[in-house]
């Protein structure tokens, strides 16, 4: 089966608890993920402000750099670094996943366009503006919701279009998400959220939105939390939130985001990324097509990374 997965936060929680992404507890590692080819997943680079204080996030960066650096050394004949599409493929042709970096938050590059070029040198091809703590860039989702980008936010932005990254507007206050639409020309990635619609949480996306995105050929990764899916959360669940954004045109802007190691618990029946299969053969037995499925799980995140990321 292929998969190219939005978005996991299994740096952060590996070094919080001494292991290792070969083989963990967790949601997410490299044993388990091996059943999947081609396989690419974008890693996380997180921190809370609130947990490490202004000075940590820095540092917090530096480790779960330094700490993928050296999980990418150690496995280098399973799994690879990829800035570009280009750089996936070549990783699937030699038989190896494909790692790709994120930063979740702009406060962990003190929100400072210099600090962005430093994550762009290491490989770093997508940045959610905001977590949930609003920062010099924008209002979040929940601090400050009604925040947008703000001059340093803008420029910011900018430079992500200049360099060849992912503008990431999950976590992002709504006036934010209008901003980025408004100063950027190309597809926009939503790595994790869901649909308002189908539950109403303000980390989901409007049908505005989620058009948005559709209009831009950008992306949308499907959030496993069940606190943003909604009540007796479970894979039919999550196939709702899908159906709605295909409803609304989304064939080639719905992927899978599944927060994995970001969250404390999943749908019922799904108990880490093996699941990702359960999740394909319910869609096949629901009559999807094999073309629609390999691009909700593989094709449209490759279509957005090759598009957009440059080396």
């Amino acid at each position: 089966m292929e998969l190219f997965d939005a978005h996991c936060d299994t740096l952060s929680r590996c070094l919080a608890v001494g292991e290792g992404l070969w083989e963990n507890t967790g949601h997410l590692d490299l044993r388990r993920t091996a059943g999947f080819f081609p396989y690419a997943q974008i890693f996380a680079i997180f921190a809370d402000e609130d947990e490490v204080g202004e000075a940590g996030l820095r540092r917090s960066f530096r480790a779960q750099a330094d700490f993928f650096r050296r999980e990418m050394e150690k496995h280098r004949d399973k799994i690879v670094l990829c800035r570009s599409g280009e750089e996936i493929t070549a990783a699937h042709r030699s038989g190896r996943a494909a790692a790709l970096l994120s930063v979740e938050g702009g406060e962990l590059l003190d929100c400072d366009p210099a600090k962005l070029e430093e994550a762009w040198r290491i490989g770093v091809r997508a940045v959610n503006l905001t977590w949930n703590h609003a920062n010099a860039l924008s209002g979040s989702h929940c601090d400050r919701p009604e925040q947008g980008l703000t001059r340093r936010g803008s420029a910011f932005v900018r430079r992500m279009e200049e360099l060849g990254m992912l503008v990431d507007v999950s976590h992002l206050s709504d006036p934010g998400f209008w901003d980025v639409v408004e100063q950027t020309a190309g597809p926009i990635l939503a790595s994790h959220s869901n649909a308002r619609a189908v539950f109403f949480h303000t980390r989901n996306l409007t049908d505005r939105q989620i058009t948005a995105i559709i209009d831009r050929k950008g992306v949308i990764g499907l959030n496993l939390f069940p606190d943003f899916l909604g009540e007796g959360a479970d894979l039919d669940t999550v196939i709702a939130h899908l159906e709605h954004m295909l409803a609304l045109g989304g064939a080639e802007t719905v992927a899978l985001g599944g927060d994995w190691d970001g969250v404390d618990r999943l749908p019922r029946g799904v108990r880490d990324i093996r699941d990702a299969e359960e999740l394909r053969e319910r869609l096949l037995q629901r009559n999807y097509a094999e073309s629609l499925v390999r691009d909700l799980f593989y094709s449209n995140m490759m279509r957005i990374v090759s598009e957009k990321c440059s080396t």
